[in-house]
Parts: C-alpha cells; structure tokens; sequence
C-alpha cells in the first residue's frame, strides 16, 4: 500500500518549492507521495497521513501561538510529525541557544532579554565592548525585524527597540564580522547523518545572507574539524531528527553557533545530487519502510 506524508506549506506558498520537490521525486521512487498540504488550511483530514513533514510554513513566527495550537492537534491525533513537536516548540523561541549554551556549545555571544524588559543598548554595548549588534525578536525568522546597529547609531534605534521589547521578548548578538569576510556556513543533516554545506554571503552592504534580501550560497567543503562541531552541536539536542541544520560562522576554527535551525529550513537539496536522496532514506527509516 503507498504511503503518504503531508509536507506542510503554507497559504502564501501552497505548493512544493522547487527543492522539495526534488525530496517528493524521491520519496514517489520508494512507494512514499509527499502532498502540499497548508498548515493552516480548515477542512483536512491530518489523519489520512502516515507523517507530516515540516516544510515551507515560513508564516510560523506572525502567527506563533496558532501554529503551537496547531502542533497540539497533531499531538492529540497522535500523528507523526517531523521535527517533532516537543523540539519544535523548544526552537520555535531564540532562547534555546541559551539553552544549547548551557551544555556547553559555543554560541555566537548573546544577551536575551524578557517582553518589557528596559535595556539601554548603548550601555550593554559599551559593557560588551561590542561595536555593532543584530537586535530581533525571540521569535523571528526569515531576518524579520532584524536589525543591525552601531555604537554610534544606538540614539536613534533606541524607541525602535524598546517598541520591539513591548511585542516580545528579544535577542541581541555580537555582530559577526565573519559574514562579510568569510560568510556563514549551513550544514545540513538528515537523520541525524551530515550531508552537505553551503556557505552564505550577504549582499555588498548587507549583513542578511538570505536569497531574498540579495544574499548569495555556493557549495563549500568545510574542514573535517568543523563538521565534527557542527555534529556535536547536533548531538546536543537530545531527540530523533528527519533534519536539521546548524548555521555557524567560524572564528579561530572553531565553530560559533547563530541558528540551529529545526522548524522549516530551506535544505539546500538542488545543491547536492545526493541530497533528496538521504532525505528520504531518512524519512523512510522514521517511517520504518524499507527502500
């Protein structure tokens, strides 16, 4: 009998991006038909599913609290999902890299600050001795309401941020000089198992590396050193996996951690001919279907 997965999109997004359907080719080889299905979509029937995968719900964060009550129904079907919920809960908020920090992974360094907190940006830069930060919601994603600033800039963002304190909790990090020099590094894992790396470059005058505010990737072969870095910031989660990927730059050859991204990460499968395919010999392990 064919099986069928529900990979979860969303309504400005309704179908496959190109690179999951690269994902779903593979899963139709093996008996496996990944159907788009919108996350928030009335009327579906999560049952007729062996599994729902996690895709391209890229409107998560807008509509947080709606997308948790969304993994509890899931919960209460008791259908398969992946990442599964407990972990997307954890990583849906930013303060899971204090939480990775406390055992022991190197964290890009980070201030994490309560809804209504008061912070004067000024005074926690010059403690930090730090020259520019990135200010943005615990719960972002996709570098919205993300912003850079300078020292000598903090006068005028300073109304900025505390309007983003009274919406939510925030996360200020050291600015990573890295990106602009060297770029930022993504692993991506699939069961667990390390695939491929790509390394990110933002646009001349940027600081985002995503494709849409201009960022640029290319296909890297990272030293073994740091994929066994990123492999231990894996194995410090302590749960089953379909994917993952960890986002770092480098810095004296060691590996700091800015996202460990479980939720709906872009996979990077066209940028590897090998890489659809360990996705769905992972998919099919969790489903316990053999290839």
């Amino acid at each position: 009998m064919e099986r069928k997965v529900a990979f979860a999109t969303y309504k400005d997004l309704p179908d496959l991006i190109a690179g999951d359907l690269l994902a779903a080719e593979a899963l139709k080889k093996r008996g496996v038909l990944a159907q788009p299905t919108m996350w928030d979509e009335l009327g579906i029937d999560w049952s007729q599913f062996n599994a729902v995968v996690i895709r391209s719900c890229w409107d998560y964060h807008q509509r947080a609290e709606e997308f948790l009550g969304w993994l509890a129904r899931l919960e209460g079907l008791a259908i398969p999902l992946w990442n599964p919920a407990e972990i997307v809960r954890w990583n849906v908020d930013k303060t899971y890299l204090r939480d990775l920090q406390e055992r022991g992974i190197e964290v890009l360094p980070s201030v994490w600050l309560a809804q209504y907190a008061e912070l004067k940006l000024v005074d926690l830069m010059k403690e930090r001795d730090w020259h520019r930060v990135v200010v943005k919601p615990v719960i972002s994603a996709a570098a919205d309401h993300t912003h850079i600033v300078a020292v000598d800039e903090v006068s005028e963002k300073q109304a900025e941020i505390e309007t983003l304190l009274q919406r939510g909790g925030l996360i200020v990090q050291e600015f990573a000089e890295e990106i602009e020099s060297q770029g930022e590094w993504s692993f991506m894992f699939y069961g667990g198992e390390y695939s491929h790396a790509v390394l990110k470059r933002p646009a001349a005058g940027d600081f985002r590396v995503q494709p849409h505010l201009g960022g640029t990737h290319a296909v890297a072969s990272p030293k073994d050193a740091l994929i066994e870095q990123a492999c231990a910031i894996l194995c410090a989660v302590d749960s089953q996996l379909l994917y993952a990927r960890v986002d770092a730059i480098e810095r004296g050859g060691r590996l700091l951690l800015m996202e460990l991204e479980l939720i709906e990460p872009y996979l990077f499968f066209p940028e590897h001919p090998k890489a659809p395919e360990r996705f769905a010999q992972a998919l099919l392990k969790h489903l316990m279907v053999k290839a």
